[in-house]
């Protein structure tokens, strides 16, 4: 099977460099008409120019590629819109959009500022609803639409320093849980790519010899997968090195206690039981969550539930 995007309309932000420039050549070499967003601004998100955009579009055009530069701020819902109606008014539609935009404004959480936890979840959380808003009309018109956003292991598994960050990056598991549900009945596919890679980001973080390995192009293959016409929808995969996973968020089987025992005494001496990870499974909706609590207290109190 050969993954192609040829007749397909593909929004990239943060594409200037890095994983956002992988990203849109990928997408580019396999024939997609390629908008490459990007602001252009410094790691922190000040300043701005079109430069690292326009180099990656004459980089795709030399392929003999399709694609157009645009420096929407994505923290701006109408520079997003202006970018998506220029995108749709150009080539027709917008079929697929990785949201990969980013900026990092770390410090220990007792030494961060307000406006820095505030701007990088505008830029990262905001800023990725506010793609995803500008598509989706669009995409529920045409019932089709495939949608990556990025999240971090920063915020999935914590990184000290990086509060802001992974609040924000914990978010796009939240918005692609549920846009994937919205999304199901008009062929609208949203999933999460979860990367480790050398870029501007990470460069000061990792040793010489771990970045020579963490090529931003090995993330792009997943990316793509997940972009494609097969795509699966509510996947968190993670890509980093080669390497491929896909993440879980689980929950243990739990246990029911008696009214009685609805004490903090009673959880502390049934904790290793409740945190039991040996049945433990991930759940599929917020209402399986419900359910499986209502059915534990109906057993326990000998009840049969309707259907």
């Amino acid at each position: 099977m050969t993954i192609r995007f040829d007749g397909r309309v593909a929004i990239v932000t943060g594409a200037g460099n890095g994983l956002g420039r992988a990203h849109a050549i990928g997408l580019a070499a396999r024939g997609a008409k390629v908008v490459v967003n990007d602001f252009g601004g410094a790691r922190d998100g000040t300043g701005g120019s079109m430069t690292a955009a326009e180099a990656v579009v004459e980089e795709i055009r030399k392929a003999g590629g399709e694609a157009m530069a645009d420096g929407a701020d994505v923290s701006n819902f109408e520079q997003v819109t202006a970018m998506v109606a220029k995108a749709t008014e150009t080539w027709g539609s917008v079929d697929l959009l990785c949201a990969n935009a980013g900026i990092l404004r770390d410090k220990s959480f007792g030494k961060m500022e307000v406006a820095d936890f505030a701007k990088v979840l505008d830029v990262h959380l905001t800023g990725t609803f506010y793609c995803c808003k500008a598509v989706w009309d669009g995409m529920r018109a045409r019932n089709y639409g495939r949608i990556v956003v990025t999240t971090s292991s920063s915020g999935l598994y914590g990184n000290f320093g990086q509060a802001n960050y992974g609040a924000a990056k914990t978010g796009m598991v939240g918005l692609m849980n549920v846009l994937a549900e919205e999304g199901r009945k008009t062929n609208i596919r949203v999933n999460t790519i979860s990367p480790t890679a050398a870029t501007r980001m990470t460069e000061e973080l990792l040793p010489a010899q771990a970045l020579a390995l963490m090529k931003p192009e090995a993330i792009t293959p997943a990316v793509l997968f997940l972009l494609g016409e097969d795509a699966p929808t509510r996947t968190i995969m993670g890509a980093g090195a080669g390497s491929f996973a896909v993440i879980k968020i689980i929950e243990s089987e739990g246990i029911n206690l008696p009214q009685a025992e609805w004490t903090p005494d009673a959880i502390a001496a049934h904790f290793n039981e409740i945190a039991d990870m040996s049945k433990a499974k991930p759940l599929e909706g917020a209402f399986q969550q419900t359910q499986k609590y209502v059915e534990q207290a109906a057993a326990a109190a000998g009840i049969k539930l309707g259907k």
